[in-house]
């Protein structure tokens, strides 16, 4: 699950990487993602070694992802929660860095405190992509709903490709294998 916002508003925005992440799975594999309703999310399967791989972006708001997930989960029948994963921006890493992660608190982000709420835990693996901390601590909200400048956009761009790699990893190697490799990285200049 990728979250973002939905809408051409929200397009391109440091809050919408996760998505995007997501996204660039689906093209990766030919996927088309298409809204399922049911899933209050745009979503497409692909198949990865032999492996069933569903893919999905929330079309709630931010602040309303884990009824998505919820409703992701439930069609999929996901009982251990480390068969989902969450793709999200993360204050605070440093733009551009991705880091997978099991469990852990929401750093006040509103979409994963949504998904811990829904779901009742927050055993489920993320991807975090870092965009940094915002000049004003006060302005996060602002922060994250911006497009980032033109000199972080090829940083960010990278890390989303990254954290991809990392979602199709996951599939294969499995989160402690892909925590070992992904967070033993160097931070990018």
């Amino acid at each position: 699950m990728g979250l973002g916002n939905p809408g051409p508003g929200y397009e391109g925005t440091r809050h919408n990487l996760g998505a995007r992440a997501v996204e660039v799975v689906a093209d990766r594999h030919g996927a088309r993602m298409r809204l399922a309703r049911a899933l209050q999310s745009r979503a497409a399967e692909v198949v990865l070694d032999g492996r069933r791989l569903a893919l999905a972006v929330p079309q709630t708001f931010m602040n309303e992802s884990g009824r998505a997930v919820g409703a992701l989960v439930r069609r999929f029948g996901i009982d251990d929660l480390e068969r989902l994963v969450v793709v999200h921006d993360e204050l605070d890493l440093p733009p551009g860095r991705v880091k997978v992660k099991v469990g852990g608190g929401t750093a006040g982000h509103n979409g994963l405190g949504s998904v811990r709420q829904h779901l009742g835990s927050a055993g489920f693996v993320r991807v975090r992509i870092g965009v940094g901390k915002p000049p004003d601590p006060r302005r996060g909200a602002d922060y994250v709903l911006r497009r980032p400048s033109a000199a972080e956009r090829p940083l960010l761009e990278r890390a989303v490709q990254e954290a991809a790699d990392a979602v199709e990893a996951l599939l294969s190697e499995g989160a402690q294998a892909v925590m070992n490799r992904v967070n033993a990285e160097r931070d990018l200049p």
